[in-house]
């Protein structure tokens, strides 16, 4: 399999010295006689299927906006649902970049998803830019010189809550999550801001995923002695867990990385009244491109923005400058790579750029849930860059 992909790239670059040696101008007129195919491998059915509409719609937008061109050159959008299933992710990034021949794949949403997608192109060589997926390791340990994230990492949010509250006078707070990667490295973000910020982490709840029965650990709390409780779960599984905080009257305040409330708060109702969380977007940011970004995917999807749709408008971005850069020959890999290593963007988030293990650098914002809102309260940290550990490119 890897040396079928890895010669199809070279048979690329074969062509454009070819076509050089015969005195054909360059290989940026090759690559204009061809669409540029973007692959989008996300989730449109299953739970998360918003999650990679929005993502998709941005996308889209930003295409739509551009003319339906990247620099200069015609776009093909192919588009593969993943379902959210890490046992297909495989040998669905295969077709992509096998039988489709995706010049980028855009995806995806799911970590466990991203860890296959990340197997595939990493042997491949295909440019990939993760619009969602936090899973640390892709850019630390398992990073690559062609995988790029325009997202977070599951540290990144955690981190600033943790700094948060330790920068407020907390000294002893608790984390209580799922039983999994993303539950366990967002906890560690958070006992590292914390303790950066004059606090300690004096306990750790977790249960199996996905498993909702919360009341034992809920027991728990009052008797930990603990002034704060930070938290990581996400869509129904967060609907459930802040509702029952709420109802078990716990007076400890809760907590947490932002998708505790991004994306549930219909759900959650009044129960999230007054729910902190720290993310690096969030409701009544000001700023000329947060509010005609809002203003334009509220037209196209009928829906409000939100953080993935930002994500998903922002790797769009980044490819773009990358492809600007090298006037759309993707087989000028080198120079395409440091363009998008290098590009300041302007997102709707605020500045974004990339780190030297490839996750984007960004503001992380303390919200606090007002009338139904995730409102942006602060910048709690700036430009916050993943610690990249073990990263070697």
């Amino acid at each position: 399999m890897t040396k079928t992909l890895i010669t199809r790239r070279a048979a690329l670059k074969g062509t454009a010295l070819l076509t050089g040696a015969a005195a054909i101008p360059s290989g940026f007129a090759i690559a204009q006689a061809k669409p540029l195919k973007i692959g989008l491998m996300l989730p449109y059915s299953g739970t998360f299927a918003q999650l990679g509409e929005n993502i998709t719609f941005a996308v889209e937008m930003y295409l739509a906006e551009k003319g339906g061109k990247l620099a200069g050159r015609e776009v093909q959008i192919i588009k593969l649902d993943d379902e959210s299933k890490p046992e297909n992710g495989q040998q669905n990034a295969e077709r992509m970049v096998k039988r489709d021949a995706v010049d980028v794949l855009i995806g995806t949403v799911h970590s466990g998803v991203q860890m296959a997608i990340h197997k595939v192109v990493a042997e491949s060589g295909t440019l990939c830019i993760i619009p969602n997926a936090g899973a640390n390791d892709v850019t630390r340990k398992l990073c690559a010189k062609n995988v790029f994230r325009s997202s977070f990492t599951n540290w990144q949010p955690a981190y600033g809550m943790g700094l948060a509250l330790g920068k407020r006078g907390i000294k002893k707070a608790a984390w209580i999550t799922w039983d999994y990667a993303a539950g366990a490295e967002s906890g560690e973000g958070f006992k590292q801001g914390l303790e950066a910020g004059g606090g300690q982490l004096v306990q750790t709840l977790t249960l199996k995923f996905p498993e909702t029965n919360f009341q034992p650990l809920l027991a728990q709390i009052q008797g930990l002695g603990v002034e704060a409780v930070g938290s990581f779960f996400s869509g129904g599984g967060a609907v459930q867990f802040v509702k029952e905080y709420a109802a078990a009257g716990i007076k400890v305040p809760l907590c947490g990385s932002g998708f505790l409330t991004e994306g549930t708060l219909a759900g959650q109702g009044a129960a999230a009244e007054g729910i902190e969380t720290a993310l690096h977007y969030g409701d009544g940011l000001e700023s000329p491109k947060n509010t005609a970004f809002r203003a334009a995917f509220k037209a196209k999807a009928n829906r409000e923005a939100d953080v993935f749709a930002v994500q998903g408008y922002d790797a769009a971005q980044f490819l773009n400058a990358g492809l600007e850069a090298v006037k759309g020959d993707m087989a000028n890999e080198a120079a395409l790579y440091k363009a998008i290593e290098t590009a300041k963007i302007d997102s709707p988030r605020g500045p974004i750029s990339m780190s030297a293990s490839h996750n984007v650098v960004q503001d992380i914002y303390l919200r606090k849930v007002t009338g139904g809102q995730n409102k942006v309260v602060s910048t709690v940290v700036a430009q916050l860059a993943d610690p990249g550990t073990g990263c070697k490119l």
